[in-house]
């Protein structure tokens, strides 16, 4: 059971660091890209936007993720 819990923990750490990069390059095809690539603009929006909605997706599934493993634990204290 310890190594299931010290997983599901390895798993929501995991997700924070997705979180980031979704975030990221949402923003960075929205704002930056257009400095670097030669994209058409209603590409890097379509692709941007998705990958930020997914990110906010994915901070809310994580916060959720991340409250029910470190900070609700399954009861066997003792």
């Amino acid at each position: 059971m310890n190594n299931n819990r010290m997983l599901q923990q390895f798993h929501a750490v995991f997700g924070v660091f997705m979180v980031l990069f979704y975030l990221f390059v949402g923003v960075f095809l929205l704002f930056y890209a257009d400095r670097m690539f030669v994209i058409d603009r209603a590409i890097r929006v379509i692709i941007g936007s998705t990958f930020l909605i997914y990110g906010i997706y994915r901070t809310y599934t994580t916060y959720k993720l991340i409250i029910k493993v470190f900070f609700r634990g399954d009861g066997d204290w003792n």
